[in-house]
Parts: C-alpha cells; structure tokens; sequence
C-alpha cells in the first residue's frame, strides 16, 4: 500500500497518491488510486483505505470459509496426527455452530452462549461422559488459534475469543497423573515375563514377549510408544540408543515413520543394565527365529519393531 510523492502543491501542502492493492472475491488483483494533500493526510487516507477494504472482507468471509483456509495452510506446519486433533476439535464443537457466520458476527456475547452449549457437551468418544475442563480449554485454544489466524491475514482487527477469556472451574479436582511405582513395575513386568513364559511352552510362541520387551524400554528409559515402536538395531550403539525417529499407530491407513515429536526429542539415553541385558537377549532370538513374519524390512513383534542388520 505506496504512497507515491507526486508533482504539485496546494495550500502549501505536496500533493501525493495514495494507492492500495488488493484482491477482489473473484480472486482478481485490483487497485484504488486516491490523490491528497499533505504527508500525514496521505497516510491517514491509506488507513482509512485499507480499513475500508478490511472491513469489507470480514462482511463477506464465513467462518467456514476461514477454516478451510487455515487447514490448508496449517498442514505444512504441524505433524499428521496434530493436524487430525485440530480438525476433530473444531469440526465437532466450533463449525457445528459458527460455520455460516460472516467474521464480524462472532461477538463476545455470541461466544459466551457458544460456552454454555459447551458446557452440556460430551465426550464424542465417551457420549455418555461430559468433557473434562481441560478438553474444553483445549477446544477453546484451537478456536482461539483459528480466530489468531484471521488477525494475521488481517481479516478482523481483533481476537474475539481472547476477549471473552477461556473456560474456567474451580470446583474441578486437577486430575494427577497415575504411574507406576518401582515395586508396581516389579510386580507387573514378573508377570508379564511369567505369562510369555508359558504362551512359549505352550504354543511355541515368543508373540507375549513383546509385553515384556516394550514395557522394559518404556520403564528403563522413558521413551515415548511411537519412539520405542520405530527403534531399529542401528538405533543401539555401545549402550546408547539413538532416539530418531517414531512411529505414529493412530493415522488412518498403516503406519508411519515420522521425525520426533519435537527437536528436543531427538536425544542419545543410556542404557542400564537390565535393559542391556533383555535387548541382547531378544536380539539373539530374533536372529534365531525365522519364522518370525518380515514386513517392508522390518521384523514386527506386535509392538516393537527391530529392523535386522
């Protein structure tokens, strides 16, 4: 949006133009040409142009419209299976109530009566459960983003959900995170190695050591499950594992490797000697046993996968 110092004066005042450029509904590039006088003139013209054309676009955007947009853009931008959480939350709790209106319809008091109806939501997984105070925070910050997005393109000249603030209760109990104690792993990894045991006398079958393997990881170094799944022999170098890759279970189709969840994730963990001692162990076996089924290079045991050398 130039402004352009052009010859001439008036009352004293040097004459400009003022010019904005921007794309109509049809997707056409246009511009408005607008002449004043004066340098703070000039620029007062070119805000009040562009709030015009603003304004316009936020009257005729719906909020579907919005959200088709920023998915499309925000693909690139996070992994698959963010991008599926995102798509579920807005799709089952904002479009069913703000798709058809235009931007500048959703006001604070609109919002508000949108958290009431939230308020006597359920769980889509769990319908006969109501959503937990954090889902609906999580609900309203995706909400919040989407609205964070239209700011951005400079659609709207505010953020409507900030202003009305996220879901609150102060009589929710904060939910603790439930983990296993060392003696409850102790108790919980002899079993599983006790029924592994028994499914191979049994059946010939080594398929229950997988529990046993996984768990063990999972314990010894806090690993996530997709980490532990993508683990490949190549991974375990002179006691250190080289966490590089995962595997995520939960798209649609099969699964699929992928970089870590975060930089930080990318990470060598020491391995104590217990874990040591069970991975050389499995790894012998899976040498051994060739009946094991091979799939596109890699030897599955149910829930991890070891690739061989």
């Amino acid at each position: 949006m130039p402004i352009y110092k052009m010859d001439g004066k008036k009352n004293g005042l040097q004459k400009y133009r003022v010019r904005i450029n921007f794309t109509d509904s049809s997707g056409k590039s246009k511009q408005i040409d607008r002449v004043a006088y004066g340098k703070e003139t000039a620029k007062e013209f070119e805000r009040q142009l562009a709030y015009n054309l603003s304004d316009e676009t936020i009257k005729k955007i719906t909020l579907q419209q919005l959200y088709d947009e920023y998915i499309a853009v925000k693909k690139f931008e996070v992994r698959e299976n963010s991008m599926r959480t995102i798509i579920g939350r807005l799709e089952l709790y904002v479009l069913p109530k703000f798709k058809d209106y235009k931007l500048n319809k959703i006001t604070s008091s609109e919002l508000q009566k949108w958290k009431q109806y939230i308020e006597t939501c359920t769980n889509a997984k769990k319908p006969k459960e109501k959503l937990l105070s954090s889902m609906k925070q999580n609900i309203f910050g995706e909400f919040r983003a989407l609205m964070n997005y239209a700011v951005k393109m400079e659609y709207i000249p505010r953020n409507p959900p900030t202003v009305v603030g996220n879901f609150r209760n102060p009589y929710e109990n904060k939910r603790e995170m439930d983990f296993y104690t060392p003696e409850e792993f102790k108790k919980y990894i002899q079993a599983a190695k006790k029924q592994a045991e028994l499914s191979e006398q049994s059946t010939g079958s080594i398929y229950e050591w997988n529990f046993y393997v996984f768990f063990n990881i999972a314990f010894y170094t806090g690993m996530r499950k997709g980490e532990i799944n993508a683990l490949k022999w190549s991974d375990i170098d002179d006691k250190i594992i080289h966490v590089r890759r995962s595997i995520a279970q939960k798209l649609k189709g099969d699964d699929r490797e992928t970089s870590p969840k975060n930089k930080s994730s990318v990470r060598d963990l020491q391995m104590p000697l217990p874990l040591i001692n069970i991975w050389m162990n499995t790894k012998s076996v899976i040498r051994l046993l060739t009946v094991i089924l091979i799939t596109c290079g890699y030897v599955a045991v149910l829930s991890v996968y070891v690739i061989q050398p």
